[in-house]
């Protein structure tokens, strides 16, 4: 039997293809199974091929494979889409009456299951319940009880009514019967269920919930995928702490109003992909130049221009890194798995109120819409630290007056923190303009005065070293030669890959980096390895630019930028490769 099961169902845009992936998900997540998903989806409402894949085990799972086990195909384009992740032993489960799949017959030595989906969703109530039928049947093939499958569909649709919920699972049942009516199977696959509790969500679910829980109160974006799910999950849930969420006219406006909301003392947090952190980039002078604490969450994707807008990439890396004219103090922070992108989020807000500047929080489109179990506890509420800097009230005040009892908000301090007053803090009124300025926030071409401004901005970045742990998290055998770093998503792949390699005699050391800028110096462990590999998802090497500066050393890249995440298995083929000395193609997906 398997250790694990790859489940997916693949058809055209506007087929149901991501709800009936999501209902699956959840009713493996609460039969006590981890899950990990991944979607592929086109850049359209309707039409184009999208689908939604499941990989489930009782023990835990970081990453795609190159496995298909059972395949929903709700057009014969889905069959050879995934060809190449098909087995002998697979099941494809189709609508022979459908007419793009009336000559539809499986290859090689794969097991077709027609199923009459559209026939016995009507039976059940309506055509519209199809893909559910189709989940039933696949529940049957996969040896998973239906009894949980239920638990997700009233989960999923007990606010449209009981009657609803009952026609949703006659469909399944009907797709279970038919299976076994009509075939006899002889499959390897049993999905065991345990009782253990799982939290299934996302990503941008998870940066939303952590922005909750450091207390967020005012959210400004514009629709734009894949950073749209931020917002949608603050939609209603941050009212609930009296903050408020508003859709901007467009990303200008957005980061503008989170600018002006956070110089009003809250909390504030605005969230885009590539095309709109372009936009903001003025703004951001701005917020760093009046000291303003702000987080601005980058969700990633393929790029220049539109490039492909639900595909993945970590293209981004310069421009958070170095983007806006001038010199910007800033702080680069990278979760680098869905749990992570809860805690980062909180320490991004803490960072931006410390420090008093903004904070780039990076994720990507392969973390942003991938849904992955975990334990609750793993999301401790009552474990969560505010800190607010050098805030001040009327009692602390006299310390940052000047001579004519004036409140100074850029005071020059040997740390590079001014203080900080919220609106209402009686002899604490001031103003801060974009112009270089004084302790007073008033303009000034003083050439004294412009050095100790500037180099008081750029010793935050100097004192947060001191200050922070920006440590990397080190996985796999700390004694091995073979060195591989990574930043950002790619670390579940990369945990895999090295139980993989490790299976196979090779030993690596691995080193995954959440911290972008400020970041601890490896230096010594590049110059150490006999090997040093970066794996990253762009084109150029961005990351692996930054270490070869750092370090003054070559290092190997693997670099993927054909829209799709590292699978596991590639993933430890690509890095033996690369110790070989072999160079690895990118293939074409």
């Amino acid at each position: 039997m398997p250790d694990d099961l790859n489940w997916a169902i693949g058809g055209e845009a506007g087929d149901g293809i991501d709800s009936t992936g999501k209902i699956f998900a959840q009713a493996l997540s609460r039969a006590g199974r981890h899950v990990f998903t991944s979607k592929d989806f086109a850049s359209r409402i309707r039409g184009g091929y999208t689908a939604y894949k499941v990989r489930t085990s009782v023990d835990r799972v970081e990453s795609v494979v190159d496995r298909l086990d059972v395949l929903i195909a709700l057009t014969e384009r889905t069959v050879d889409e995934n060809m190449d992740e098909l087995h002998d032993g697979s099941v494809v489960i189709f609508d022979g009456e459908r007419t793009m799949m009336k000559d539809f017959e499986a290859p090689g030595e794969m097991t077709g299951l027609d199923v009459p989906l559209k026939r016995l969703a009507e039976e059940a109530g309506g055509a519209i319940v199809r893909n559910i039928v189709a989940l039933g049947a696949a529940c049957e093939v996969a040896g998973f009880p239906i009894e949980n499958l239920d638990e997700a569909l009233e989960k999923r649709f007990s606010d449209k009514g009981s009657a609803i919920v009952d026609t949703n699972k006659e469909a399944a049942r009907l797709g279970q019967q038919h299976v076994q009516d009509e075939y006899e199977l002889e499959t390897s696959y049993e999905l065991e269920t345990t009782d253990s509790d799982y939290v299934l969500l996302n990503g941008d679910e998870a940066i939303g919930m952590g922005a909750i829980a450091a207390g967020c109160r005012f959210y400004s974006g514009y629709p734009i995928t894949p950073a749209t799910d931020v917002m949608e999950y603050l939609t209603g849930r941050v009212d609930r702490y009296g903050g408020k969420v508003v859709q901007a006219e467009d990303e200008l406006s957005a980061i503008n109003m989170a600018l002006g909301a956070a110089r009003a003392g809250a909390r504030s947090m605005t969230a885009t992909s590539g095309p709109g952190i372009d936009l903001m980039t003025e703004t951001f002078g701005l917020i760093a130049q009046t000291e303003t604490p702000l987080v601005i969450c980058d969700v990633m994707r393929s790029g220049p221009s539109t490039g492909m807008p639900t595909k993945q990439e970590q293209g981004d890396l310069n421009m958070t890194l170095y983007g806006g004219h001038g010199e910007i103090p800033r702080f680069v922070v990278a979760p680098t798995t869905i749990a992570e992108c809860f805690h980062k989020t909180i320490e991004a807000f803490n960072l931006a109120e410390k420090y008093q500047t903004p904070v780039f929080l990076v994720s990507d489109l392969a973390m942003a819409v991938t849904e992955q179990t975990y334990e609750p506890e793993q999301f401790d509420m009552d474990a969560v630290e505010i800190e607010r800097g050098r805030v001040v009230d009327e009692d602390g005040l006299e310390e940052w007056t000047n001579e004519k009892a004036q409140f100074t908000p850029h005071a020059a301090t040997d740390d590079g923190v001014s203080p900080r007053t919220f609106p209402g803090v009686e002899g604490g009124a001031h103003m801060t303009t974009g112009l270089e300025h004084d302790e007073l926030g008033r303009r000034t071409e003083e050439e004294a005065v412009r050095v100790e401004q500037v180099e008081k901005r750029q010793q935050k970045v100097e004192t947060a070293r001191e200050h922070e742990d920006w440590s990397p998290r080190e996985f796999g055998d700390p004694g091995s030669d073979n060195l591989v770093i990574s930043w950002g998503s790619n670390e579940g792949a990369m945990l895999e890959a090295i139980d993989r390699l490790e299976e196979e005699g090779v030993g690596v050391r691995f080193l995954s980096c959440p911290y972008v800028f400020p970041r601890e110096d490896i230096a010594e462990e590049i110059n150490a390895a006999d090997e040093a590999i970066v794996v990253e998802c762009n084109a150029t090497g961005q990351w692996a630019d930054v270490l070869e500066h750092d370090a003054l050393e070559r290092v190997k890249r693997i670099n993927k930028y054909t829209g799709v995440r590292f699978k596991a298995d590639e993933l430890a083929e690509r890095v033996k490769q690369e110790l070989a000395g072999e160079t690895a193609e990118v293939e074409a997906e």
